[in-house]
């Protein structure tokens, strides 16, 4: 049966609001409240970060430091928010080797706690030749599959956790990602080597790949919260440097995405 809840607020500090007659989640106060929780955890950092792309970015998320209990947890829950606010519907969760093996496990728990009981898998990176072998662990994939993990670089690893789901004989239906960084793809130009593309790897998948994509926040809400930090009457320096830098990034390489998160 595919996934249908009717989400009521968590705790004080992330309320929810009725929109035609059932709770979701505001999609700016949700973004704004993980973007403060991924600073605070020191997850989501300023300075000049090189990325896959070779790139030089002004932030650096690093959802691997959401590396204690009480972290974990509150990430399930923003996921479970953004997953239910979404409208996504699905059979299972699919954690992907390595960071989508605990997130996928904390956002099934996330969901039987608020009582919904998803099926689980994941997959190894190599194949077990002994035991129940081969790379799938878990639940059985079948039926519609929404695919957890952190943030989307290249699109690689949803194509990879495409063909195995396929393989298993169930439909990959969605993504659930904790940071859309709303910037441009790599890819071989005429000549072989990697050159800009004009879609984010969140837009291929949608568009090239036929996958429903949700995050909990964008770039776009990151700018949000560093234009708040600038109304607020902190004068911070440091911030506005971050804000002046994120920006700057953003004209460069960022995309233009209409959709919802």
């Amino acid at each position: 049966m595919p996934l249908r809840l009717r989400l009521t607020s968590l705790n004080k500090e992330f309320p929810m609001v009725e929109q035609n007659g059932a709770a979701q989640a505001p999609a700016d106060t949700l973004a704004q409240n993980f973007v403060a929780f991924a600073l605070d955890c020191g997850v989501l950092r300023f300075g000049e970060f090189k990325t896959k792309a070779g790139r030089m970015s002004p932030y650096f998320f690093n959802a691997g430091l959401f590396d204690d209990g009480a972290k974990l947890g509150q990430l399930a829950q923003f996921y479970a928010q953004r997953i239910v606010a979404s409208g996504l519907e699905f059979d299972m969760i699919f954690g992907p080797a390595y960071k989508g093996i605990p997130l996928g496990a904390a956002v099934a728990i996330e969901l039987a706690r608020l009582g919904r009981n998803v099926p689980f898998a994941y997959n190894r990176k190599e194949a077990k030749d002994h035991g129940e072998g081969g790379t799938l662990v878990g639940a059985p994939l079948k039926g519609r599959v929404l695919i957890v993990d952190d943030v989307m670089s290249a699109g690689t690893a949803a194509r990879e956790s495409i063909a195995l789901i396929q393989a298993a004989g169930a439909t990959a239906y969605g993504v659930a990602i904790a940071l859309d960084r709303q910037e441009m793809a790599t890819g071989p130009g005429p000549d072989g080597t990697l050159c800009d593309l004009p879609h984010s790897a969140v837009q291929y998948v949608r568009q090239n790949l036929g996958l429903k994509v949700c995050a909990i926040a964008r770039l776009a809400d990151l700018m949000q919260y560093l234009d708040g930090q600038m109304t607020t009457g902190q004068n911070d320096p440091a911030m506005a440097s971050h804000r002046e830098r994120v920006q700057a990034y953003r004209q460069r390489y960022g995309v233009n995405d209409p959709i919802p998160h």
